[in-house]
């Protein structure tokens, strides 16, 4: 059982054996996120196209990334609530188990040419998205205070092998869905299937001890002690994690309005699936990639230097990809590269504010509705994203979002004083 595997480590847990496992967890955790980061890039790449095929119609082509994101918010909220009872490991590894299921639903969907079963199947898929988001939090359980941005980063640049893969195998994939009598669009999602579950099974497999029951029995053999007829569940939560859930919110937004219509913007101007492959891929890969050095950039400079870092990012991502002409594949490309990086900036950056905020007894909840509502834009930034590029065009839709990022930075400046209590200063 989870608990019986975290009982060896009693109050007495020294800074050597604590860094120890942070490191065991972040290998299964990095081995987790690379089969899942191929998992999260079948719905980015091809979701809107392939339901573009199946409605025939544009203004709904941004609906599968609200459905996968709106069934990503339920997957959060159960992984955060199941994380708290029994620990991270059962939660993520059948968020991950549910995401598979539902990209093997979209690949019978696809081949029984059956709208109602793809929006089910969309809806599952998304519990994949959810899980590869919450698994970050797992690098950063047994972090030191000063390094829970490195453990975050960490638990995220993993993804980046996967998920920069996945695109360009859309080509190939849709080959092989042809050859099986499966329509091309659907190739991507049987790799998810494939990534997804296997996730699945590494974590259950191997995240022993389990980082957050550990992390919480360190905070009980070390926490002050607290006043009669109050519980630790009931510790305060700081300003850092409402200010830290905006932050994601808007460049969740941001970040998924202007990701969805790309491959719907670039097919209009006679673009191939190649060229779409290149250009989600490369955008992924700055999604995760800069982790490398954003983690670290967290800890050292500090928090609100890299959110407000992220907020001009986005902006200037939405200035180029509006004024980028549809043909210019390179400007594209650069375009979405900042997306990406923008986005990153935001969510490791914020991500660190709201684990500075919290204690391991009201984090995972606190984790679990942030990342619900993270979900919840994305799913309303990417329904909307179709129908107001119908309505106007790219070019509006890509300002709109890069405008919404930005107004972060007034946030962040005027909460500063407040969130100075639960930040740690910059190594």
């Amino acid at each position: 059982m989870v608990h019986e595997t975290t009982s060896a480590f009693t109050s007495a847990v020294s800074e050597h054996e604590r860094a120890r496992v942070h490191r065991r967890t972040l290998t299964v955790v990095i081995a987790s996120q690379i089969l899942g980061g191929a998992g999260l890039a079948a719905g980015i790449s091809v979701g809107a196209l392939l339901a573009q095929d199946m409605l025939d119609s544009d203004g709904l082509a941004g609906l599968p990334t609200g459905l996968f994101t709106l069934g990503s918010a339920l997957a959060a909220f159960l992984v955060g609530r199941s994380t708290r009872a029994f620990g991270r490991r059962r939660g993520l590894a059948f968020g991950f188990l549910a995401g598979g299921v539902g990209a093997a639903g979209v690949v019978i969907a696809a081949q029984a040419d059956s709208v109602p079963l793809l929006f089910a199947a969309l809806f599952v898929y998304g519990a994949g998205t959810a899980t590869n988001l919450q698994a970050r939090y797992a690098g950063s359980d047994l972090a030191l205070p000063r390094r829970r941005g490195f453990g975050t980063s960490m638990a995220m640049v993993a993804t980046t092998l996967g998920a920069v893969a996945g695109p360009n195998l859309i080509e190939p994939m849709g080959t092989l869905a042809t050859s099986l009598g499966i329509p091309a669009l659907a190739g991507p999602f049987l790799l998810a299937a494939v990534a997804y579950s296997s996730a699945g099974v590494v974590l259950f497999a191997f995240l022993r001890p389990d980082p957050y029951l550990l992390a919480r029995q360190i905070a009980a053999t070390t926490a002050p002690a607290v006043r009669p007829g109050r519980t630790a569940g009931r510790a305060r939560v700081g300003t850092g994690a409402y200010v830290g859930a905006l932050i994601m919110v808007l460049t969740q937004i941001a970040m998924v309005a202007i990701m969805t219509m790309t491959p719907v913007h670039m097919s209009a101007h006679h673009h191939g699936l190649g060229a779409v492959g290149l250009v989600i891929g490369m955008h992924v890969g700055a999604m995760w990639l800069p982790s490398l050095f954003t983690g670290t950039l967290v800890d050292r400079v500090g928090r609100f230097p890299v959110a407000i870092a992220a907020g001009a990012t986005l902006l200037g991502a939405g200035v180029l990809a509006a004024l980028a002409p549809g043909d210019s594949l390179g400007l594209l490309v650069l375009a979405l590269v900042l997306l990406g990086v923008g986005w990153n900036l935001g969510l490791v950056s914020g991500t660190a504010l709201v684990v500075d905020a919290t204690v391991p007894e009201n984090r995972p909840q606190t984790q679990g509705t942030i990342d619900v509502l993270i979900a919840l834009a994305g799913a309303g930034g990417g329904a909307a994203s179709g129908l107001l590029m119908t309505a106007t065009s790219f070019q509006i839709l890509a300002l709109t979002g890069g405008v919404l990022a930005v107004l972060l930075v007034p946030v962040l400046l005027g909460n500063r004083r407040r969130l100075a209590a639960d930040v740690p200063p910059p190594q």
